[in-house]
């Protein structure tokens, strides 16, 4: 007779989880409470979906700065080019584009959802929408789980949950509050790959430049003034500070707010060393010589930057351009070159895209993804405390989890 397993979440991990044991011929059923499955999943990517990131195990561990090691296993059984073989085998054609990072050739995350959903069907997965409330456990075994529409006895079960960001698309922290009462430790929850609180230096609040968007410049973050992280792309003022890939990014690397500084700085001309910007800066002043200092950018920079760049170089708008001396255009390129933002804190972990913390790993065995202190019961994807950097990472930790978990629960002997 078939094994009873009950997975819980249809996220990304989650359907993996389930279709994994029911490819091993377990009897499974899939609770989700949205009445679609990988709610989440069709927004990562701005809809694109970046699947996994076409590099070795290596590459991957790399760019997990959290437990990465714990990974190794699940990596090992399912690395990014299993994920990317098993997706063109449900007839999902991928590609690989800048930094390694892998979409479907349609661009469509509906596309990684659907083919998932057809193997679920094709392996007679049954999904009840319903959202689990409590596990069931007796003589330290999980034996079921309590739904709000009804009760499911299994053999093993699966948490797939998902952390806390996005509690829209269903994340509403339900796994890590049932691994509390099943004994598990839960680390603090903060949000990564998440929106930046602060102001400008000099105390000019970010307000005012909300709503610019700045493309092909240059980031980077200094934690207790050492540089930490650089990258290049675009970046979004906001009303509370900075957002946009740039800045998602950079924030996965800044985890000890409680702790330690954290400040930005941005290089408006990237493509310029200093001498070649200060060459570019002569020219324009010269095409510029009697106008004020304060028309004499915009040639340079989006206009709504410029009042902001004049206050922090501390040259008077209003004098002659060609009044002005080398020490006050050198002040301008420094604030050109490593324009600041004091970063306050993260935005909540409601605005992230990833939650970092989660079910502590040493309490859950890396081979199997089953929980060291309840028997039968695992664990796959955000739920457990590991996440990594942007680029196709967190969701091929979702894949391999789910995975590992999903198998491990089909075949682990009762």
């Amino acid at each position: 007779m078939s094994k009873k397993i009950v997975v819980i979440g249809g996220g990304a991990a989650g359907m993996m989880a389930a279709l994994s044991a029911a490819e091993q011929g377990a009897q499974v059923t899939l609770l989700e409470p949205n009445e679609r499955l990988g709610k989440k999943l069709n927004i990562t990517g701005k809809g694109r979906c970046n699947v996994t990131n076409n590099t070795d195990i290596e590459g991957l561990l790399a760019n997990i700065p959290c437990n990465g090691k714990f990974l190794y296993s699940a990596f090992n059984r399912f690395n990014s080019a299993d994920v990317m073989a098993f997706f063109e085998k449900l007839g999902v054609p991928l590609k690989t584009e800048r930094g390694n990072r892998v979409f479907p050739v349609s661009d469509s995350a509906f596309d990684i959802s659907a083919a998932l959903e057809r193997r679920l069907k094709a392996l007679k997965v049954q999904v009840l929408r319903d959202r689990a409330s409590a596990l069931k456990i007796e003589d330290g075994a999980v034996c079921g789980v309590v739904g709000e529409r009804g009760r499911y006895s299994a053999q093993a079960v699966v948490l797939a949950t998902g952390g806390v960001s996005y509690p829209a698309t269903g994340s509403t922290g339900d796994g890590h509050r049932m691994a509390a009462e099943a004994g598990h430790t839960v680390t603090p929850l903060q949000g990564s790959l998440v929106p930046l609180q602060g102001i400008i230096a000099a105390g000019i609040p970010c307000v005012r430049l909300q709503g610019l968007s700045l493309r092909n410049v240059s980031l980077t973050v200094f934690e207790n003034d050492k540089k930490i992280y650089t990258d290049f792309g675009e970046l979004l003022f906001t009303h509370f500070g900075v957002s946009g890939p740039l800045v998602l990014s950079a924030s996965a690397h800044m985890r000890h707010f409680t702790k330690k500084r954290y400040r930005l700085e941005i290089d408006l001309k990237p493509a310029l060393d200093e001498q070649q910007l200060d060459k570019r800066l002569l020219a324009d002043f010269a095409k510029y010589a009697n106008h004020d200092f304060q028309n004499g950018l915009d040639d340079l920079l989006p206009q709504k930057l410029i009042p902001v760049v004049i206050e922090l170089s501390g040259i008077p708008g209003r004098q002659k351009v060609h009044d002005l001396t080398r020490e006050q255009r050198q002040s301008l390129l420094r604030v050109l070159k490593h324009f600041p933002v004091e970063v306050s804190a993260p935005c909540p972990v409601t605005d992230a895209i990833v939650t970092s913390g989660g079910v502590k790993v040493g309490e859950v065995g890396p081979k199997t993804m089953e929980s060291k202190l309840v028997k039968n019961l695992y664990f796959a994807g955000e739920l457990l405390d590991t996440d990594a950097y942007t680029g196709g990472f967190n969701l091929q930790i979702a894949w391999a989890t789910g995975r590992l978990a999903g198998q491990s629960a089909a075949n682990e002997k009762e």
